[in-house]
């Protein structure tokens, strides 16, 4: 993905405007603070021409989707900011992001604009303490005793220049089930970056996936790297009895709830010193072991790390794996009960060009043929790694692996279009697949599972690293919105559609990744699909958001519950189930 920017947006201290799929007038003057407008409507941001320049000044306040209550509440906030953020330094680096953003990098694609890429249910909100939630369809079930948290990138402050999806603050949107009731509650990921960000009222570090921007005078204001430079803003995972928040350039950042549902950031975890750098936001956590898999990547050898935990969450030694050769972007893994897998695809990252030209972190190589590479999972160091070539086979996420005698069995979304992963992913078509690896004959087979655009798929989480059946899949409508869950049945050794469910959320309505509960979770005799799928899904024509309840079971993935939202809740990434009993020992 080549870098691009977009037009400054930035601030004059004297009048409020928000910003809309509206603007149409170029000519902005005597503006104090930007924010993104709630406006509820049914035109896709991809169809939208690219909105005019906006003037520009220093300093700039926090991002506000707020109702005007908030606005005027937020008035003293942004004034302390505004004066701690008018020291000279500030000021200095501040026009010179400015100038870079303006003139020396002006704007070129739509696609990293923040109007168009902060519009619409991606925009930003505010925290929300912990607030009830109404039902409004039916009930909840009582193995939906715990919480739904679901992770996503909320930007504390408006871009100084372009942005990418990938560069807000995380915040966490869960909801905490009880009793049959629901409270919904919406906070922050207190990392380094956003303590710091937050205390210097305006954006410090540069936003790496739309090309670094801001380097330059990022560079010199008082930042330590050493503390973190993560979002923690994509997933969410559960071992050795904590709770963490996970974005895979930076540590895990460990959480707790509260007992009215609040969200606390205990801090950044480092396992006793163990864990350094970064850690996947994708570890795999074996349901009948305890123990959870991870690695770590990067643009310096060795750019694959493996290493594990033990049921008890003490970090084993690191496996540096020196024969991954080129630095790949490696994002997601699957795991087997004998073995580990990594795929080495064709989407790369270009440290130099990153640094040097301002590109993205990320690019495609096509002359390089995709790779699997197959580790024992309780492996020391790399002798017995093994790597397949796959051509044309480029998986960013991983749904699940499992052992078959001499082979292994790997389902996971193909990415077409490799190119347009990181930069056009309206463009983007991912072709679910079964991939078989034969450890004796060396022959990789490749059976395409359903024709359908499908990414942020799950399954039963106790089928993890072994066979299952069933898989719950997202719609891309295009990605990175979500139309619908489907459940694939992925038993079938015939090349034909596996859809056995369908539940399309209606005309304006998108949701996100389905996460599956099991209705009997200490049932070993229970069907796999006998539980639910649950997501958020914002309704864009009414403005509204609800958390869906639905029968995994039926054939229409029927709505069991659904819960109305005291507010709306932005698209996201990953989500996690955390039962009750597991919140006690938080």
């Amino acid at each position: 993905m080549d870098a691009f920017s977009s037009t400054f947006l930035s601030t004059f201290p004297t009048q409020r405007i928000s910003i809309s799929p509206a603007i149409t007038s170029p000519r902005l003057s005597s503006i104090s603070a930007v924010r993104i407008e709630e406006r509820p409507t049914s035109q896709p941001p991809a169809s939208r021409p690219p909105p005019p320049p906006l003037p520009k000044s220093t300093p700039q306040p926090p991002l506000e989707a707020k109702t005007d209550r908030a606005l005027q509440n937020n008035a003293s906030t942004f004034t302390a900011a505004k004066q701690q953020s008018s020291a000279l330094p500030a000021v200095i680096f501040n026009a010179l992001d400015d100038f870079i953003n303006n003139f020396i990098d002006p704007p070129v694609k739509p696609s990293v604009d923040p109007r168009h890429v902060l519009s619409y249910n991606f925009a930003p909100v505010e925290e929300l303490p912990p607030t009830e939630c109404e039902i409004i369809q039916g009930s909840l079930p009582p193995c939906l005793d715990g919480a739904y948290i679901r992770n996503g990138p909320n930007p504390q402050y408006l871009p100084r220049g372009p942005y990418h999806l990938f560069d807000g603050d995380g915040m966490l949107h869960s909801v905490r089930i009880s009793g049959g009731r629901a409270v919904l509650c919406s906070r922050y990921v207190k990392t380094y970056k956003y303590t710091v960000e937050r205390d210097a009222g305006h954006p410090i570090l540069p936003n790496v996936f739309s090309g670094f921007n801001g380097l330059t005078a990022s560079a010199t204001r008082q930042f330590n790297p050493a503390n973190g430079i993560g979002l923690a803003n994509t997933s969410l995972a559960f071992f050795g009895d904590r709770l963490y928040a996970l974005g895979e350039s930076d540590l895990p950042y460990s959480l707790r709830l509260t007992s009215d549902g609040d969200i606390e950031t205990l801090g950044r975890h480092d396992f006793d010193g163990k864990l350094s750098m970064s850690m996947t936001a994708h570890p795999k956590v074996d349901p009948e072991t305890g123990e959870a898999f991870a690695f770590r990547y990067g643009p310096i050898p060795p750019f694959l790390t493996y290493f594990r935990f033990d049921s008890n969450g003490v970090k084993q030694p690191d496996v540096p794996i020196f024969s991954m050769v080129t630095p790949s972007f490696l994002h997601d893994f699957a795991i087997t009960k004998k073995y580990a897998i990594f795929a080495d695809i064709q989407i790369g990252m270009n440290p130099i060009d990153m640094i040097t030209k301002g590109a993205s972190p990320v690019g495609l190589d096509p002359s390089k043929v995709p790779r699997i590479g197959v580790i024992p999972r309780y492996a020391k160091d790399e002798s017995e790694m093994r790597w397949f070539e796959v051509p044309g086979f480029n998986n960013v996420h991983a749904i699940n692996a499992w052992d078959e005698e001499d082979a292994i069995v790997m389902v996971a979304p193909n990415v077409l279009s490799a190119e347009h992963t990181m930069e056009r992913m309206e463009l983007v078509h991912s072709l679910v697949e079964k991939v078989r690896i034969d450890l004796k004959t060396g022959i990789v087979t490749r059976q395409p599972i359903s024709t359908r655009n499908l990414d942020f798929a799950l399954i039963n989480p106790a089928y993890l690293g072994k066979k299952n059946q069933y898989v719950y899949a997202a719609v891309g409508d295009p990605m990175p919105k979500i139309s619908g869950v489907v459940k694939l049945d992925v038993s079938n050794s015939e090349h034909k559609e596996s859809i056995v469910a369908s539940r399309m959320f209606g005309p304006g309505c998108y949701g996100g990744e389905p996460f599956f509960v099991a209705r009997e979770p200490e049932n070993p005799d229970a069907d796999e699909d006998d539980g639910y799928v649950v997501s958020y899904v914002h309704d864009e024509k009414a403005g509204e958001s609800k958390f869906l309840v639905m029968d995994a079971k039926s054939p229409q993935l029927d709505i069991v519950a659904a819960v109305r939202m005291p507010r709306r809740v932005p698209y996201g990434f990953h989500g996690l189930f955390v039962k009750e009993s597991d919140l006690n020992k938080l």
